[in-house]
């Protein structure tokens, strides 16, 4: 996991509708970075939508909601119009941005481990730099966690 107070590492992935977007492209904002394992999945779907119904109140904050998987695009599309999810999704099946932010690890499941990604929210303040690290977020809690956060 980054630390807080470090420059986030800056990356270019693509979207779910196949653009570019890099982190740097939204300096002078502040950035709600959150990585989840798969799309469609019961906590995965529960995290998504608890932002998508908060996302009013993150732009009022003026905070750009990102999401991060491994999922390919045409995954996130779908995912996206299914819930009607607002915000910016990120297909990384590289794991280019999964690895740089130090969320790819080993999980263990009913004894059994296995590589993936590990739930985690970064908050980045508008100058690029992680102003909080959560690991090992609630899909369910996160979204007002992080409101909550935003509102101090």
């Amino acid at each position: 996991m980054l630390k807080e107070g470090t420059r986030a590492p800056d990356f270019a992935l693509c979207n779910k509708d196949g653009e570019t977007v890099k982190l740097s492209d939204f300096y002078g904002k502040r950035i709600v970075l959150y990585f989840y394992p798969k799309d469609n999945t019961p906590g995965c779907t529960r995290q998504a939508c608890a932002f998508a119904s908060s996302y009013e109140e993150f732009k009022g904050k003026d905070a750009v909601v990102i999401g991060i998987s491994k999922d390919s695009v045409s995954s996130h599309l779908k995912f996206a119009n299914k819930y009607s999810l607002p915000f910016i999704l990120l297909s990384d099946p590289e794991l280019t941005a999964i690895r740089l932010y130090d969320v790819w690890q080993e999980k263990k499941l009913y004894g059994k481990s296995s590589m993936g990604v590990v739930r985690t929210t970064y908050i980045i303040d508008e100058n690029g730099i992680i102003e909080k690290a959560m690991e090992k977020v609630k899909p369910d809690t996160n979204p007002r966690e992080v409101l909550d956060y935003l509102n101090k």
